[in-house]
Protein backbone atom coordinates (compact mmCIF):
# COMPACT_ATOMS: atom_id res chain seq x y z
CA UNK A 1 0.00 0.00 0.00
CA UNK A 2 3.00 2.07 1.03
CA UNK A 3 4.17 1.98 -2.86
CA UNK A 4 0.86 3.65 -3.72
CA UNK A 5 0.98 6.51 -1.32
CA UNK A 6 3.91 7.04 -2.48
CA UNK A 7 3.07 7.13 -6.10
CA UNK A 8 -0.43 9.28 -5.11
CA UNK A 9 2.24 12.07 -3.45
CA UNK A 10 4.58 12.22 -6.09
CA UNK A 11 1.08 12.90 -8.57
CA UNK A 12 0.38 16.11 -6.00
CA UNK A 13 4.13 17.39 -6.31
CA UNK A 14 3.59 16.98 -9.95
CA UNK A 15 0.53 19.03 -9.76
CA UNK A 16 2.33 22.10 -8.35
CA UNK A 17 -1.17 23.31 -6.67
CA UNK A 18 0.26 21.80 -3.44
CA UNK A 19 2.67 22.96 -0.64
CA UNK A 20 5.19 21.12 0.86
CA UNK A 21 3.52 21.19 4.07
CA UNK A 22 0.48 20.18 2.52
CA UNK A 23 2.01 17.22 0.73
CA UNK A 24 3.52 16.33 4.12
CA UNK A 25 0.51 16.05 5.85
CA UNK A 26 -1.15 14.11 3.05
CA UNK A 27 1.93 11.70 3.89
CA UNK A 28 1.62 11.26 7.59
CA UNK A 29 -1.93 10.71 7.63
CA UNK A 30 -1.89 7.99 4.71
CA UNK A 31 1.14 6.25 6.50
CA UNK A 32 -1.11 6.31 9.72
CA UNK A 33 -3.73 4.93 7.79
CA UNK A 34 -1.57 1.76 6.73
CA UNK A 35 0.29 1.24 9.61
CA UNK A 36 -3.57 0.78 11.25
CA UNK A 37 -4.50 -1.60 8.54
CA UNK A 38 -1.45 -3.59 9.03
CA UNK A 39 -2.05 -3.76 12.98
CA UNK A 40 -5.70 -4.28 13.27
CA UNK A 41 -6.36 -5.99 9.93
CA UNK A 42 -3.26 -7.60 8.53
CA UNK A 43 -3.28 -6.32 5.42
CA UNK A 44 -1.52 -3.75 3.48
CA UNK A 45 -3.49 -4.31 0.29
CA UNK A 46 -4.86 -0.86 -0.81
CA UNK A 47 -7.87 -2.98 -2.81
CA UNK A 48 -9.34 -4.45 0.08
CA UNK A 49 -10.02 -1.73 2.21
CA UNK A 50 -13.07 -1.50 3.11
CA UNK A 51 -15.37 0.89 4.20
CA UNK A 52 -15.76 -0.66 7.39
CA UNK A 53 -12.19 -0.68 8.38
CA UNK A 54 -11.95 3.11 7.52
CA UNK A 55 -14.93 4.02 9.71
CA UNK A 56 -13.14 1.76 12.44
CA UNK A 57 -10.07 4.01 12.11
CA UNK A 58 -11.46 7.21 12.46
CA UNK A 59 -13.57 5.61 15.58
CA UNK A 60 -10.55 4.81 17.28
CA UNK A 61 -8.73 8.43 16.26
CA UNK A 62 -12.06 9.70 17.96
CA UNK A 63 -11.29 7.58 21.27
CA UNK A 64 -8.30 8.44 21.24
CA UNK A 65 -9.18 12.31 21.79
CA UNK A 66 -7.92 13.53 18.40
CA UNK A 67 -9.89 16.61 17.25
CA UNK A 68 -12.35 16.07 15.13
CA UNK A 69 -10.72 18.73 12.93
CA UNK A 70 -8.34 16.67 12.46
CA UNK A 71 -10.32 13.30 12.15
CA UNK A 72 -11.74 15.19 8.58
CA UNK A 73 -8.28 16.23 7.51
CA UNK A 74 -7.65 12.47 7.95
CA UNK A 75 -10.28 11.56 6.07
CA UNK A 76 -9.94 14.15 3.16
CA UNK A 77 -6.55 12.75 3.11
CA UNK A 78 -7.73 9.09 2.66
CA UNK A 79 -10.46 10.26 0.29
CA UNK A 80 -8.34 11.76 -2.21
CA UNK A 81 -6.18 9.11 -1.97
CA UNK A 82 -8.59 6.41 -3.28
CA UNK A 83 -10.19 9.05 -5.53
CA UNK A 84 -6.34 8.83 -7.16
CA UNK A 85 -6.49 5.32 -7.17
CA UNK A 86 -9.67 5.14 -9.02
CA UNK A 87 -8.72 7.87 -11.59
CA UNK A 88 -5.54 5.47 -12.42
CA UNK A 89 -7.49 2.15 -12.94
CA UNK A 90 -6.93 0.10 -9.81
CA UNK A 91 -10.48 0.32 -8.31
CA UNK A 92 -13.45 0.45 -9.19
CA UNK A 93 -14.92 1.40 -5.81
CA UNK A 94 -13.94 4.89 -3.57
CA UNK A 95 -14.43 2.89 0.12
CA UNK A 96 -13.84 6.16 1.86
CA UNK A 97 -16.81 8.16 -0.10
CA UNK A 98 -19.77 7.52 2.43
CA UNK A 99 -17.59 7.42 5.51
CA UNK A 100 -19.39 9.76 8.10
CA UNK A 101 -17.75 12.80 9.33
CA UNK A 102 -17.13 13.98 12.76
CA UNK A 103 -18.92 16.96 13.27
CA UNK A 104 -16.72 19.92 14.33
CA UNK A 105 -17.51 22.67 16.96
CA UNK A 106 -18.19 25.96 15.13
CA UNK A 107 -15.94 28.29 16.78
CA UNK A 108 -16.60 31.48 15.85
CA UNK A 109 -14.08 34.50 14.55
CA UNK A 110 -12.42 36.74 17.63
CA UNK A 111 -13.25 39.82 16.59
CA UNK A 112 -12.35 43.49 18.12
CA UNK A 113 -15.08 45.65 18.83
CA UNK A 114 -15.38 49.00 16.95
CA UNK A 115 -14.26 51.68 20.04
CA UNK A 116 -11.38 48.85 20.40
CA UNK A 117 -10.51 49.79 16.61
CA UNK A 118 -10.03 53.12 17.52
CA UNK A 119 -8.10 53.22 19.84
CA UNK A 120 -5.59 50.85 18.12
CA UNK A 121 -5.29 53.73 15.58
CA UNK A 122 -4.81 57.08 17.85
CA UNK A 123 -2.19 58.97 16.20
CA UNK A 124 -0.24 58.92 19.55
CA UNK A 125 0.23 55.54 19.95
CA UNK A 126 2.83 55.36 16.57
CA UNK A 127 6.44 56.54 16.81
CA UNK A 128 6.85 59.54 14.80
CA UNK A 129 9.98 57.07 12.62
CA UNK A 130 10.24 54.39 9.98
CA UNK A 131 9.30 51.83 12.39
CA UNK A 132 6.60 53.74 13.74
CA UNK A 133 5.05 54.62 10.57
CA UNK A 134 5.78 51.13 9.25
CA UNK A 135 3.52 49.70 12.16
CA UNK A 136 0.74 52.02 11.57
CA UNK A 137 0.93 51.07 7.55
CA UNK A 138 1.31 47.31 8.26
CA UNK A 139 -1.79 47.71 10.73
CA UNK A 140 -4.17 49.59 8.50
CA UNK A 141 -3.74 47.58 5.43
CA UNK A 142 -4.53 44.34 7.73
CA UNK A 143 -7.89 46.15 8.73
CA UNK A 144 -8.40 47.92 5.93
CA UNK A 145 -8.22 45.59 3.41
CA UNK A 146 -8.57 42.36 4.98
CA UNK A 147 -5.07 40.91 4.17
CA UNK A 148 -3.98 37.30 5.18
CA UNK A 149 -0.68 37.74 6.74
CA UNK A 150 1.56 36.15 3.53
CA UNK A 151 -0.52 38.46 1.46
CA UNK A 152 1.35 41.30 3.52
CA UNK A 153 4.17 40.00 3.79
CA UNK A 154 4.35 39.31 -0.21
CA UNK A 155 2.36 43.00 -1.60
CA UNK A 156 5.83 44.62 -3.45
CA UNK A 157 5.46 48.47 -3.42
CA UNK A 158 4.16 48.39 -7.30
CA UNK A 159 1.08 46.61 -6.36
CA UNK A 160 -0.11 50.12 -5.09
CA UNK A 161 -2.12 52.07 -7.65
CA UNK A 162 -2.43 55.44 -5.87
CA UNK A 163 -3.93 57.10 -9.36
CA UNK A 164 -6.28 54.25 -9.13
CA UNK A 165 -6.64 53.55 -4.96
CA UNK A 166 -6.67 50.05 -5.14
CA UNK A 167 -3.89 47.55 -4.47
CA UNK A 168 -3.19 44.85 -6.31
CA UNK A 169 -3.53 41.47 -3.89
CA UNK A 170 -1.86 37.16 -4.78
CA UNK A 171 -3.72 35.10 -2.80
CA UNK A 172 -4.03 31.96 -2.33
CA UNK A 173 -3.38 29.37 -5.56
CA UNK A 174 -1.61 32.55 -7.04
CA UNK A 175 -5.66 34.21 -7.35
CA UNK A 176 -4.98 37.86 -7.77
CA UNK A 177 -7.45 40.02 -6.50
CA UNK A 178 -8.01 44.39 -6.24
CA UNK A 179 -9.31 45.81 -3.64
CA UNK A 180 -10.38 49.28 -3.28
CA UNK A 181 -8.29 51.64 -0.66
CA UNK A 182 -9.72 54.72 1.01
CA UNK A 183 -7.95 58.15 1.08
CA UNK A 184 -6.84 57.99 4.35
CA UNK A 185 -4.91 54.47 4.13
CA UNK A 186 -3.68 56.31 1.06
CA UNK A 187 -1.78 58.89 3.29
CA UNK A 188 -1.11 56.36 5.68
CA UNK A 189 1.02 54.47 2.92
CA UNK A 190 2.24 57.61 0.98
CA UNK A 191 3.80 58.75 4.37
CA UNK A 192 5.66 55.33 5.32
CA UNK A 193 6.61 54.84 1.81
CA UNK A 194 8.26 58.09 1.73
CA UNK A 195 9.78 56.89 5.04
CA UNK A 196 10.71 53.32 3.48
CA UNK A 197 12.62 54.69 0.64
CA UNK A 198 15.05 56.47 2.97
CA UNK A 199 15.48 53.20 4.58
CA UNK A 200 15.59 51.53 1.02
CA UNK A 201 14.46 51.99 -2.00
CA UNK A 202 15.62 48.98 -4.12
CA UNK A 203 14.15 46.03 -2.41
CA UNK A 204 10.13 45.66 -3.91
CA UNK A 205 8.49 44.32 -1.09
CA UNK A 206 6.17 47.17 0.42
CA UNK A 207 6.99 46.25 4.32
CA UNK A 208 10.19 45.87 5.88
CA UNK A 209 12.34 45.32 8.44
CA UNK A 210 14.55 47.65 10.43
CA UNK A 211 17.30 46.14 8.75
CA UNK A 212 15.41 47.03 5.44
CA UNK A 213 14.74 43.37 4.51
CA UNK A 214 11.61 41.80 3.52
CA UNK A 215 9.55 41.05 6.40
CA UNK A 216 9.00 37.86 7.93
CA UNK A 217 6.03 36.20 9.60
CA UNK A 218 6.98 35.59 13.20
CA UNK A 219 7.73 39.29 13.07
CA UNK A 220 4.26 40.53 11.63
CA UNK A 221 2.85 38.35 14.01
CA UNK A 222 4.13 40.05 16.97
CA UNK A 223 4.56 43.51 16.04
CA UNK A 224 0.22 42.47 15.59
CA UNK A 225 0.12 40.96 19.30
CA UNK A 226 1.90 43.58 20.78
CA UNK A 227 -0.41 46.64 19.65
CA UNK A 228 -3.23 44.42 20.06
CA UNK A 229 -2.57 43.97 23.32
CA UNK A 230 -2.80 47.69 24.42
CA UNK A 231 -6.18 47.82 23.54
CA UNK A 232 -7.83 44.33 24.22
CA UNK A 233 -8.13 41.75 26.81
CA UNK A 234 -9.29 39.27 24.26
CA UNK A 235 -7.02 35.81 24.33
CA UNK A 236 -6.16 35.71 20.19
CA UNK A 237 -4.42 38.34 19.21
CA UNK A 238 -3.16 37.49 15.63
CA UNK A 239 -2.88 39.22 12.40
CA UNK A 240 -6.05 36.82 11.23
CA UNK A 241 -8.25 38.76 14.13
CA UNK A 242 -7.82 42.40 12.26
CA UNK A 243 -9.27 39.81 8.64
CA UNK A 244 -12.00 38.76 10.61
CA UNK A 245 -12.78 42.32 11.87
CA UNK A 246 -12.49 43.52 8.72
CA UNK A 247 -15.05 41.52 7.47
CA UNK A 248 -17.58 41.74 10.80
CA UNK A 249 -17.30 45.07 10.40
CA UNK A 250 -17.82 45.16 6.81
CA UNK A 251 -20.88 43.15 6.92
CA UNK A 252 -22.22 44.93 10.26
CA UNK A 253 -22.10 48.44 8.18
CA UNK A 254 -24.50 46.31 5.21
CA UNK A 255 -22.02 44.55 2.57
CA UNK A 256 -23.11 42.18 0.72
CA UNK A 257 -21.87 38.63 1.75
CA UNK A 258 -20.44 38.42 -1.90
CA UNK A 259 -18.70 41.41 -1.98
CA UNK A 260 -16.89 40.36 1.04
CA UNK A 261 -16.27 37.00 -0.23
CA UNK A 262 -14.54 39.05 -3.66
CA UNK A 263 -12.26 41.15 -0.88
CA UNK A 264 -11.46 38.45 1.20
CA UNK A 265 -10.32 36.06 -1.50
CA UNK A 266 -12.24 32.83 -0.29
CA UNK A 267 -13.31 30.17 -2.99
CA UNK A 268 -16.74 29.56 -2.18
CA UNK A 269 -19.06 31.83 -0.49
CA UNK A 270 -19.71 29.02 2.30
CA UNK A 271 -16.41 30.12 3.96
CA UNK A 272 -17.47 33.51 4.45
CA UNK A 273 -20.56 32.72 5.59
CA UNK A 274 -19.47 32.27 8.92
CA UNK A 275 -19.37 36.50 9.81
CA UNK A 276 -23.06 36.04 9.56
CA UNK A 277 -22.66 33.95 12.61
CA UNK A 278 -20.73 36.30 14.20
CA UNK A 279 -22.92 39.31 13.42
CA UNK A 280 -26.20 37.16 14.90
CA UNK A 281 -24.25 36.81 18.46
CA UNK A 282 -23.82 40.39 18.39
CA UNK A 283 -27.58 40.91 17.52
CA UNK A 284 -28.44 38.23 20.53
CA UNK A 285 -26.30 40.58 22.69
CA UNK A 286 -27.98 43.54 22.24
CA UNK A 287 -30.90 42.05 22.03
CA UNK A 288 -30.48 40.30 25.60
CA UNK A 289 -28.77 44.12 26.79
CA UNK A 290 -31.73 46.09 25.53
CA UNK A 291 -35.21 44.30 25.02
CA UNK A 292 -37.18 44.55 28.14
CA UNK A 293 -38.69 41.08 28.15
CA UNK A 294 -35.06 39.75 27.45
CA UNK A 295 -34.36 40.06 31.14
CA UNK A 296 -37.85 37.98 32.27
Amino acid sequence: MKDLIAKFLDYLSYQKRYSNNTIIAYRNDLNSFADYLEVFFETNDAGVVSRRMISSFIADLAESGISSRSINRKLSSIQSFYGFLLKEGPLEVNPAKSVQRPKTSSHLPSVMRSEQVEQLFEPNRFAANFEGRRDLALLSVFYACGLRRDELINLKVLDIDFHQSQLKVLGKRNKERIIPIAPELIKILRSYIEERDEVNSSEPFLFLTGKAQKMYPSLVYEIVKNYLSKVTTMEKRSPHVLRHTFATHLLNEGANLQSIKDLLGHASLATTQIYTHTSLEKLKDVYNQAHPRSKK
